[in-house]
Order: C-alpha cells, then sequence, then structure tokens
C-alpha cells in the first residue's frame, strides 16, 4: 500500500463545502538559496506538497495555492506531484501581507464554500486530525476557529490576547506587542478555519497600520472577537513547528521520519530507528528487518520477512518476501524476486529484474538486466541490457560489452548455461541452453544449445626466461657509475 494520501474520487461525495486557501508566495530569505523555500523536499517531497495532501485528506475543494516567488516553478512542482487542475494557482506578485495573500486566494473561489480553512507551505507537521477538528470548531458554532500553542518560548510567535472571561479578544504581532504582552506564552499557530463570508468581509477591511507595513491577517482575530466569535483548537509545538531555514527543515524532516518509522515498527525490526530514512510512500510488510543506515526512498516496497542490512540505499524498488539485501546494496527502479540474495557492495541499476532465488553479489552491476529463478552472478561483474534464464552460472569479471559507442544491443543467455569467469560477451550475441563458455572466452557470435564455447590462444612456455630477464637487469645496473 502507499502510504501517500490517497482520495477516493470514485464514490459520490456529501456536499463539499470546504475550500483550502495554501499561502506559499514567500522566498525563504533565511534559506539562503537560489531555490525558492516550498520546492525545497522533505523526504522527497516539496515543502509546499505536504499542506496540499493535508487539503485533499480533507476532500476540500477548490485548493488554492498562493504563489509568488518562482511562481512557475513551483506550480510545476506541484502539478507533477499531485496533478494538473488539482490545485488552482494564484499570484501574489507583490508581497503586502498575509492578509493581502488571502484576500487574492478568497477571489479565486466559487463562491459556494461556507467554510475555508487556511493554511501555509512551510508547515508540514499537522495532522489530519488537529485540521478536521479546526474545521469542525468552526462548523459547529459559525466562528472564527484558530489553532493555538503554549510555548515555554513563545519568541518570533503572534501573541493571543484574551479578556478578562478568557474569550480570544485578539492577536498581537510580537513586533507589534508591548512588553506585558510579549511575556504571553499562549500563540497563534497562524491556521485559521472561518465562514468564507466573515474571511471576505474582514480581509476587505484591513488596515497597513503595523509594524510591517503590511495587511495582518491576524488582525481578522479581533474582527471576529467582535462579531461571530472565536473558538480555539489546541495544537502541540511540534505539529506548528514551520520551516524558515535549512536546520529547521532538517529537524521536521527527522520527526516525518521518526513518525514513519514509528509506524512501521509496530510489525517490522529496525536495528537502529533513528539511524534510518524511510520516505512517506515507501511500504513495509509485516516481519521485515531494516539494518543501520538505510535510506528507502519513493515507492519502494520490503516484502514480508524480507532483511535489508546496514547501509542499503532503495529507490523506487520493490524486495520480494524473504529475501536478504547484505550491506551497501544500491538498488534503482528494480525488482528483487523472493528468496534473493544481493551484494554486499552491489548495485542494481533502472530496469533490474531478479527472479526468485537469485545471487547477485558483491561488486556485481547490472542495468536493464532480467535472471530468471536461481541465477547466480556472485562476483566482480556487469550486466547490461541482459535476459538471463534459469539456473544459469555467471562466473566473476563476466562482462556483457552492450554498448558499441553508439547504441546499446542486448545479450541472451538460456537456462542452464555456464558462463565461465573473465568472459566478454559482445552483444548482441545469445548463449544456447546449457552450453558453457570456458573462462577467459570472448564471445562474439551466438552459441548452440550444449556445446563448449572456447576462444583460449594455445598456451606456450619459453624456458630460461626468468634467468635471461634476471641477468639482462643485473648487468645494466652493474654497468652505471
Amino acid at each position: 500500500m502507499d502510504r501517500r494520501i490517497r482520495v477516493n474520487r470514485g464514490q459520490p461525495k456529501a456536499k463539499n463545502d470546504l475550500a483550502c486557501l495554501i499561502l506559499a508566495a514567500g522566498k525563504g530569505t533565511r534559506m539562503y538559496s537560489k531555490r525558492a523555500k516550498m520546492l525545497h523536499p522533505i523526504l522527497g517531497v516539496p515543502l509546499v506538497s505536504y499542506p496540499v495532501e493535508r487539503a485533499l485528506e480533507l476532500c476540500a475543494s477548490p485548493i488554492v495555492a498562493v504563489l509568488g516567488f518562482q511562481r512557475a516553478e513551483v506550480e510545476k512542482a506541484v502539478i507533477a506531484r499531485h496533478g494538473q487542475g488539482t490545485v488552482t494557482v494564484v499570484e501574489q506578485a507583490e508581497q503586502k501581507g498575509t492578509g493581502h495573500a488571502v484576500g487574492l486566494g478568497l477571489a479565486a473561489l466559487r463562491r459556494r464554500e461556507e467554510t475555508v480553512l487556511i493554511l501555509y507551505g512551510d508547515v508540514p507537521l499537522l495532522s489530519r486530525e488537529t485540521l478536521t477538528a479546526l474545521v469542525k470548531r468552526s462548523r459547529s458554532g459559525g466562528t472564527l476557529a484558530i489553532l493555538t500553542a503554549e510555548l515555554a518560548d513563545p519568541h518570533g510567535y503572534g501573541r493571543v490576547i484574551r479578556d478578562s472571561r478568557g474569550r480570544i479578544a485578539g492577536v498581537v504581532e510580537e513586533k507589534d506587542a508591548s512588553e506585558e504582552q510579549r511575556g504571553i506564552s499562549e500563540v497563534n499557530a497562524g491556521i485559521y478555519a472561518a465562514p468564507a463570508a466573515f474571511l471576505r468581509q474582514a480581509t476587505a477591511r484591513l488596515s497597513p497600520r503595523n509594524a510591517q507595513g503590511e495587511l495582518y491577517l491576524t488582525d481578522i482575530v479581533a474582527k471576529a472577537a467582535s462579531s461571530i466569535g472565536v473558538s480555539s483548537v489546541n495544537v502541540s509545538a511540534e505539529e506548528m513547528a514551520g520551516v524558515n531555514d535549512r536546520q529547521q527543515l532538517v529537524s521536521v524532516e527527522k520527526i516525518l521520519c521518526r513518525r514513519i518509522v514509528g509506524d512501521f515498527g509496530k510489525h517490522a525490526t529496525f536495528r537502529d530507528p533513528e539511524a534510518v530514512v524511510v520516505e512517506a510512500s515507501v511500504t513495509i510488510d509485516q516481519d521485515a528487518e531494516i539494518g543501520r543506515n538505510v535510506v528507502l526512498r519513493g515507492r519502494t516496497r520490503i516484502g514480508a520477512g524480507a532483511r535489508i542490512d546496514d547501509g542499503c540505499i532503495l529507490t523506487d524498488t520493490e524486495v520480494g518476501a524473504g529475501a536478504t539485501l547484505q550491506p551497501y546494496t544500491v538498488a534503482t527502479q528494480s525488482c528483487i524476486g523472493p528468496g534473493a540474495k544481493v551484494g554486499p557492495f552491489a548495485h542494481l541499476r533502472p530496469g533490474t529484474e531478479l527472479g526468485p532465488e537469485v545471487h547477485v553479489g558483491n561488486f556485481v552491476e547490472t542495468k536493464k538486466a532480467r535472471l530468471g529463478r536461481g541465477s547466480k552472478a556472485n562476483h566482480l561483474t556487469y550486466l547490461g541490457d541482459t535476459i538471463i534464464g534459469e539456473g544459469v552460472n555467471v562466473g566473476a569479471g563476466t562482462i556483457t560489452c552492450n554498448y558499441n559507442g553508439y547504441e546499446k544491443r542486448q545479450t541472451i543467455i538460456e537456462d542452464g548455461a555456464f558462463i565461465g569467469s573473465d568472459t566478454q560477451l559482445v552483444a548482441p550475441v545469445r548463449v544456447g541452453k546449457r552450453a558453457v563458455v570456458a573462462a577467459g572466452t570472448t564471445i562474439t557470435e551466438d552459441i548452440r544449445d550444449g556445446v563448449l564455447a572456447i576462444t583460449r590462444a594455445p598456451l606456450k612456455q619459453v624456458d630460461g626466461y626468468a634467468d635471461r630477464v634476471a641477468k639482462r637487469y643485473a648487468n645494466k645496473a652493474a654497468s652505471k657509475p
């Protein structure tokens, strides 16, 4: 099962009155990067994709992303990840604040939505459960619902102001806060759910009279307090954490990875959970064992009872049940059959397909190679553009010469063949069933079934050679002054 979010579009849904605005226009200057902050990956996924996935989980429609810096590149990444038409993009060409961004996003809605959820492109740890509770809180009372948190160190966050009865009266940004207000530990996480009609009215009346000279979205809290009311949902400091610099990016990635590993750790063994990287799209079946410093990327799937030893790096690779990958195996876009044994130090390049009980050993490289059941290539071998049948033994140092400088050509080795060590197979070439290729042979034409193929030059032994060479060099040394 792919652990990424999947929305069932085949079943009819109840009336959808939830829209989502994702504010993702900022440059991210603290990243010190030529690339927009929204494009920096966390566990292989662009940062901007995390709120999109949360919105899809909630069946929000439309989903509107307000983009700015490198808009075209960010939009392209969103389409690549989520598909054309999943997200409507609005450009905020001039950064005038979060209130201005929301106003632009609201203009793109269909005006049929009753509730609008506002998320940020750089807050990837929010859970579906938290956002569901926030939307429910807004709907149940027709209020502005906000996420708040109690922080030991609230520096940098807007403070939540409550009246004498404990009701939320507003939010003040730190730069505009008094010393007394800065002592408040309850902060605004910046995530809102509110009636669409209220948001349109409130954002239209925002003023830039503040320390930043921007249209603060936080100013709508005071407007809601005096009209529809404000409710809140408490969230943990971890869940509301944003990404403003590279250190925070790494910290957030570790948290997400820990969640994923913790989930899989209920039915699979991780020898060192803190020393692995597992992306959200990976699947790990029951009784699999994952060693130290393993990296599992993309649509990798680990079958039941498979063992992935220390240092392996797998990308978009399927590992069959009971297979063993010995240390430092690297595999990309490959399929490893049940009971296969790979490594150590094997490199499976895209298009590799290993059948059941295949052995691919140390320092073997494969590319677009298909090996049938029980075949073996245990040492120091390159197999490229190759089809190998069942029960084939490929000796150490074998090379399929698949490239002539202009095109790739195929080698076929049929069932039961034996390829001796230090063999070169110059493609295109076919080795027949149960044929034996002698060690040190270069194959340039098809080999018939059951024959011995050998191209060794006759052995010649020269008597006295060693003594003559030694005498010649001794005489040279003696003649030197």
